[in-house]
């Protein structure tokens, strides 16, 4: 099933999300659904909050920013994050350009860290720590933002959030176009 993505304005897009268990009702279908959700929408990470769901959960495909090279290092780069903490930020800081599926349209310069260490659980709910640097770590990032109820936007200078003021307003008013189906407030 193709969930419509969550546009900005949406409150469960700042809601606090919840730890779940095993037991979730139908996760392994919830997980494949948020992934052909997320290539429907061409987007490279998804999390539950975009959704609908207030619940600790994304997922990453970095795949399509693989190049020709099969050797690249986003080749095959597809995982599950299941109750993520980001327990430590390196010091050293990169800026880049990011977009979201919740925020289509925008694209804008943000700051954060080269490196993290991060404890999650795979889709099997095996126990996973470890250190993750460079793109991989700003994409993961990006996905944890949203589960601590916060959008990229919420990192830029506030010079350039207002000048994305009108598109920001338009999107929570439902005034959005993009060509993957949406969930307005």
């Amino acid at each position: 099933m193709i969930y419509p993505i969550v546009i900005y304005g949406h409150q469960v897009l700042r809601n606090e999300t919840v730890d779940i268990d095993k037991n979730y009702p139908e996760l392994d279908k919830l997980i494949e659904d948020m992934f052909q959700t997320m290539y429907n929408a061409d987007g490279i990470g998804l999390a539950a909050p975009q959704i609908g769901l207030s619940i600790r959960l994304f997922v990453v495909d970095l795949t399509p920013m693989a190049d020709e090279d099969e050797s690249s290092e986003f080749m095959g780069y597809k995982k599950v994050f299941i109750n993520p903490r980001i327990v430590e930020y390196g010091s050293e800081e990169d800026t880049c350009r990011e977009g979201c599926l919740s925020l289509p349209g925008i694209n804008e310069t943000v700051k954060r860290p080269k490196k993290i260490k991060i404890q999650y659980l795979n889709e099997n709910f095996e126990s996973i720590e470890e250190v993750i640097e460079g793109f991989k770590a700003r994409a993961i990032q990006h996905e944890y933002d949203h589960l601590e109820g916060k959008v990229f936007v919420d990192r830029i200078s506030p010079i350039r959030r207002q000048m994305n003021k009108s598109k920001l307003s338009g999107m929570a008013k439902g005034k959005v176009r993009c060509h993957y189906r949406v969930k307005t407030a």
